[in-house]
């Protein structure tokens, strides 16, 4: 048995079963409410021959999220519609369709004074603040952990933000932000991570992402003659992105249309959260230690997050920040230029095939996708 990747065999049969009609309408709102945000472009799917024939699979691709609406990561995505549905809904204004302009909530919302608070590691926050501050004018506190260094905190500020720096780790950040959200009924806390008694704005964050994962759909069968995915690797961090890809790959209208589909989510060998809890049962916190994968740095997973990612994955694996900077050097030569976070899928699936090949029907006919979650940035070179 792997000590990187812990197959979790009960997901490989269980399927997510919404409201199907609901389902394809929120996606369907949510990307035009995207294309609503002037810098929306659809971000690109690299086709990797080279690693499909090195690893003897059909085809790798990988969605590149390095640039998405001018920042470099996928974060935007759900920050952008959770600032919106949350401020909208706290205004009573009708949003939960994309109807009311978001340049008109935001005017409403200065109005009558309203702030938004949030917690960040880095992409989350830097994300939260563009839509917030530069989108719809509304000040934007972030509360981030004091290891974060001061070149992440500049970025969050020339989003427009006040950064306020909290001693301990992102878990010891949590308290403080919820005590400043509850201060004031106009201060609105806007989190991707599930807690206890908060659960709404995390589930935005999550069906925000149903774009990126919208878009891959149709580029896969673009690029292989109509033939969908089989298996996606996703970062997991505190779990809203790995939510969102598990929902979206094991969902009932998908598995009818295309069959099944497996999910590997990939973790830091130092904050595996997932991991730990998929081998426990149950969702369990794990110390952290620095990693260069510093997105990922969560001991603990959303709430919201847990029960799809515990029935959904199909496998947990971990990787060493100096797999992830491999995966990171690897794609610099082929002239794709992501973060230690993006760069780690690559890493998990050379991971899955040297450990699990078989067990996770990685072979010749498999059409795998990569979600690259961050672009290029600095980080010390781990030897």
């Amino acid at each position: 048995m792997s000590s990187f990747v812990h197959l979790n065999l009960p997901a490989r049969e269980w399927t997510y079963e919404p409201d199907d009609a609901q389902g394809r309408t929120q996606e369907n709102t949510v990307l035009s409410f995207h294309r609503t945000i002037p810098e929306y472009n659809k971000t690109t799917l690299h086709a990797l021959p080279d690693v499909a024939n090195e690893l003897g699979l059909g085809h790798v691709f990988l969605k590149d999220e390095s640039n998405r609406f001018g920042l470099p990561a996928f974060k935007i995505l759900g920050a952008s519609w959770a600032v919106y549905r949350a401020v909208g809904s706290h205004l009573g204004l009708p949003v939960s369709d994309g109807s009311t302009p978001f340049a008109e909530v935001g005017t409403k919302a200065k109005d009558i004074g309203i702030q938004i608070v949030t917690i960040t590691e880095g992409n989350c926050g830097r994300a939260v603040a563009h839509m917030a501050v530069k989108h719809m004018g509304i000040p934007t506190r972030v509360f981030v952990p004091s290891y974060m260094d001061e070149k992440t905190r500049e970025r969050i500020r020339s989003e427009g933000a006040e950064i306020i720096v909290v001693n301990g780790s992102y878990d010891d950040v949590i308290p403080v932000a919820m005590k400043e959200a509850k201060e004031s009924e106009n201060t609105i806390l806007v989190l991707d991570v599930g807690l206890k008694g908060y659960d709404e704005v995390p589930q935005y964050f999550v069906q925000g992402y149903s774009t990126m994962l919208a878009e891959s759909d149709r580029q896969v069968l673009s690029l292989t003659g109509g033939k969908p995915a089989t298996h996606a690797i996703v970062p997991v961090g505190a779990g809203s992105i790995g939510e969102a890809v598990t929902v979206h790959y094991k969902n009932a209208s998908r598995r009818k249309e295309f069959g099944p589909a497996r999910v590997l989510a990939v973790e830091p060998t130092t904050a595996a959260c997932l991991f730990e809890s998929l081998k426990a049962g149950k969702s369990v916190s794990v110390p952290t230690e620095d990693t260069i994968m510093c997105g990922m740095n969560c001991g603990t997973l959303s709430t919201t997050a847990w029960p799809v990612l515990r029935n959904g994955v199909d496998a947990a694996v971990v990787v060493t920040d100096l797999e992830s900077h491999n995966a990171v050097e690897e794609l610099h030569a082929r002239g794709i230029f992501a973060g230690p976070c993006g760069a780690a899928t690559l890493a998990a699936l050379k991971r899955a095939c040297a450990d699990a090949k078989q067990e996770l029907g990685l072979d010749d006919s498999s059409i795998v996708v990569l979600y690259c979650t961050e672009g290029k940035r600095d980080y010390p070179i781990p030897s």
